[in-house]
C-alpha cells in the first residue's frame, strides 16, 4: 500500500486522490483534516459566474467545496473572456451555468456542482439561499446586491459582497447578527448616472481577479470557522495606486433590514446542523462562576498569538485545530467553558466536545471581544481581573 494509499485510511471520508490534491492546504494548522472535512461538508452559492465569479467558483472548487451552486442566467460572449476567466472560445453562445459545471469538474472531479441558470429575483431568491451555509454576492448591479443582502439577513446566511469598476473594487463580508448589512453600508442605490455598469466604464481585466480570490479568501474562512476580517469592515482596492484601504463600518440601528435582528450571531455553517448542542454563557454569569469553589475548566481555542495578546486568566490554550487531537486528556466531569475572540470558534469547540461525550461544555457568548467591554461595567461583586498576560497555560494531550 502506497503513501496516499495509508494516508486515504487514516482519513475517512477521503481517498488517496483528494488527499493529495489537498497536499498543500491540509498542511496548515488551521484547516488540517478536520478542516478539510469542513470544507467537504461545506455548501456554498454563488450568485454570478462573470468577472468576480469565475475567480471564485475556481478557487472554492480547488480547495475542495463539497457542494457549489451557480446562479446565472446569462451566455458566454466574446467580451467577457478577457475577465471571466471560467470561460473560453470554445464555449462562446453557451450558458455560463453549464459551461462553468464542466470547466469545474475539470479542475476537480471530487467537488459536486448545483446549476441554477435562471435570473435571480424576489420570487426565487430565499428558496435558492436557503439551501447553502455561504453565500457569494458576485453581481453587478444594485438591485441584486440589495436583494441578496435581504434574503441573506432574513435567512441567517453570511454573504460576502463585492463589486468592480474600472480600476477599484471593494469587498466586504455581512454576517447577520453580528455586524452591518449591505442597507448598512449604501442605504439607497447611487443615481445611475453616478454607478456606471463594466460595460458603460470599462473593468481592467486583472481587477476582477484580485478582488474574486478575496472573496473566495472570505468564503472558505466562513467555513473553516475561522473569523472573517471583512465583517464590519469595507476592504477598497485601487489598482492604479496599488493601495488597499480598510473602512469601519458602522451598524445602523434603525436599518429596515438588520436593525432588528438578535446581538448574537448566528451560527456559522458548520455549527447550523447541530447548533442545539450548543449552550452558552455570558460574561457577568461566568465572572461569578469562577469566583465560587467549584469554577469550570476554561478552555481557550484561539491560536497563540492572539492568547498572547489578551486573555482571561487562568483559561488554557488548546487551540481549535488541536481540539480533537487532545480532547481524550481533558479532564473527565468538570464543566468546560470554551473562549476564543468573539464567540464563534468556541461554539464551533463547544459542539465537538459534547459530541465526543463531555456532558457539560459552554461557549462563552461574544468571546473576548464581550469579556473586554465588559471591565468597566461589570456587577457589583464581580471581581475577575482583565485578561491577563503572565504566560501561557498550553494544554498538552498525555
Amino acid at each position: 500500500m502506497g503513501a496516499c494509499e495509508l494516508a486515504a485510511a487514516a482519513a475517512p471520508g477521503f481517498n488517496a486522490a483528494e488527499l493529495q490534491h489537498y497536499q498543500r492546504q491540509l498542511l496548515l494548522p488551521e484547516v488540517g483534516i478536520e478542516g478539510q472535512r469542513a470544507l467537504k461538508a461545506g455548501r456554498v452559492l454563488v450568485i454570478g459566474a462573470g468577472g468576480l465569479g469565475s475567480p471564485v467558483l475556481l478557487y472554492l472548487a480547488a480547495a475542495g467545496v463539497g457542494t457549489l451552486g451557480i446562479v446565472e442566467h446569462d451566455t458566454v460572449d466574446r467580451s467577457n473572456l478577457h475577465r471571466q476567466v471560467l470561460f473560453g472560445v470554445d464555449v462562446i453562445g453557451q450558458s455560463k451555468a453549464e459551461a462553468a459545471r464542466e470547466r469545474l469538474a475539470q479542475l476537480n472531479p471530487h467537488v459536486h456542482v448545483d446549476v441554477h441558470p435562471l435570473k435571480l429575483d424576489a420570487g426565487n431568491a430565499a428558496e435558492l439561499v436557503a439551501g447553502y451555509d455561504v453565500v457569494v454576492d458576485a453581481t453587478d448591479n444594485f438591485t441584486a446586491r440589495y436583494l441578496i443582502n435581504d434574503v441573506c439577513m432574513r435567512a441567517g446566511k453570511p454573504n460576502v459582497s463585492a463589486s468592480i469598476l474600472r480600476f477599484e473594487g471593494q469587498l466586504s463580508v455581512f454576517v447577520p447578527g453580528e455586524g452591518p448589512c449591505y442597507r448598512c453600508l449604501y442605504p439607497e442605490a447611487p443615481p445611475a448616472h453616478l454607478a456606471p455598469s463594466c460595460a458603460e466604464a470599462g473593468v481592467l481585466g486583472s481587477l476582477p481577479g484580485a478582488i474574486g480570490a478575496l472573496q473566495a479568501t472570505e468564503a472558505l474562512k466562513l467555513l473553516l470557522g475561522l473569523p472573517p476580517a471583512l465583517a464590519g469592515r469595507l476592504l477598497t482596492f485601487d489598482a492604479l495606486d496599488m493601495q488597499f484601504r480598510m473602512l469601519e463600518v458602522a451598524r445602523d440601528p434603525h436599518c429596515p433590514v438588520c436593525g432588528g435582528l438578535h446581538a448574537r450571531p448566528a451560527p456559522r455553517p458548520a455549527e447550523a446542523a447541530t447548533a442545539a448542542l450548543v449552550s452558552e454563557i455570558g460574561v457577568r454569569p461566568l465572572r461569578r462562576w469562577l469566583q465560587t469553589a467549584a469554577p469550570p475548566l476554561l478552555l481557550d481555542v484561539r491560536r497563540e498569538g492572539e492568547f498572547l495578546a489578551g486573555h482571561v486568566d487562568g483559561a488554557t490554550l488548546l487551540p481549535l485545530d488541536r481540539l480533537a487531537a487532545s480532547a481524550s486528556a481533558l479532564p473527565v466531569g468538570v464543566p468546560i467553558v470554551c473562549i476564543c475572540q468573539k464567540g464563534m470558534r468556541s461554539r464551533t469547540a463547544a459542539q465537538l466536545l459534547t459530541e465526543l461525550g463531555f456532558a457539560d461544555v459552554r461557549s462563552l457568548a461574544g468571546g473576548m471581544d464581550a469579556w473586554d467591554s465588559d471591565r468597566d461595567g461589570r456587577e457589583v461583586g464581580d471581581t475577575a481581573d482583565a485578561p491577563g498576560r503572565q504566560g501561557i497555560a498550553t494544554f498538552h494531550p498525555a
